[in-house]
Order: structure tokens, then C-alpha cells, then sequence
């Protein structure tokens, strides 16, 4: 459900595509089209992993056999490097994206290829060795269940 943005909507995007220091290792992959939305006052930038509690920088996290959608379900868990658990952290920093993109009737999220809480299409299998699985990331697949478009940042360069 991908959409045009209306001039009077505001989007959720993935903080760190707003040049925001907040990724695993404490760097950014800015995205000037994403940054020029947050600067024109029509994106808000999340980072559900900082919004469930967990500190930047951190240890890597990956999903471990599964996507989103199955943290969600139960299914599987969310790990760091360490093997510690990290799954509350994941669903909690889900929700309150969800309830932030609830607050100002986001209809859509610009999310970050890859990860395990924003990955949109793609996330890393959960063995920390830098392999693809097809899939969305946590917060991407509860936005994603409650109605929200998402889109990934090149996509939305294409456009």
C-alpha cells in the first residue's frame, strides 16, 4: 500500500534516515530526501529501538528464525551478538511507533532496508553473518498489520 504523500500529511521515517545517530554502532544513513521531509515539517523520525529501551550505541540485534511478524506472533525472539534476548525491547519500541504514527494519522513509514526493527522487505536471518532473508522487521510488521504504507528509502527516492 504504497501512497502519495499529500502536502498536508505527515509520514513517520526511520530516524536514521534523518541523519540521526541512533543505529546499532551509533552512525546514520542519511537520506537528504528523507531529511528535506523532517525539515519541511511533514516527517517525524522514530527509532523504535530507542523507543523500547535500548541504548545507541548498542550491540547488534538480529531476528532469529523468522521475520517481524513472527517476533510478533510469538514465534521466534529478537537476539544481540551476545545471544541476550532483546524481543520486549523490539515489540515495545513496535508499539510505540505505532502509537506515535496513531497520534498524527501517519499513513505512512519510510523505513530502513535491513534491519530488525525497520527492515522493509529484507532483514538479516538472525546468524550475524551478513545473509538476507525476505521479511519485514518489527516495527515495520506491526505498522505494516495496522494499515500503514511502507516504504523503503530508495523506493521512495525512485519516486
Amino acid at each position: 500500500m504504497l501512497m502519495k504523500i499529500n502536502s498536508n500529511e505527515i509520514i513517520l521515517v526511520s530516524a536514521c534516515l534523518a541523519g540521526v545517530n541512533c543505529m546499532w554502532n551509533g552512525e546514520s544513513k542519511p537520506c537528504q530526501e528523507v531529511i528535506d521531509l523532517v525539515k519541511q515539517g511533514k516527517a517525524i523520525p522514530v527509532r523504535p529501538e530507542q523507543l523500547g529501551g535500548l541504548r545507541t550505541p548498542r550491540i547488534p540485534q538480529e531476528i532469529q528464525n523468522g521475520t517481524g511478524k513472527d517476533v510478533l506472533g510469538g514465534k521466534c525472539k529478537v537476539v544481540n551478538k551476545n545471544e541476550e534476548d532483546v524481543t520486549k525491547q523490539f515489540i515495545k519500541g513496535a508499539e510505540e511507533a505505532l502509537k506515535i504514527a496513531k497520534l498524527v494519522n501517519a499513513k505512512e513509514f519510510i523505513a530502513k532496508s535491513k534491519s530488525p526493527s525497520c527492515g522493509c522487505g529484507l532483514t538479516y536471518d538472525g546468524t550475524f553473518s551478513g545473509k538476507l532473508i525476505k521479511g519485514d522487521g518489527v516495527a515495520v510488521a506491526l505498522l505494516r498489520k495496522n494499515g500503514i504504507g511502507i516504504i523503503n528509502e530508495k523506493e521512495y527516492q525512485k519516486r
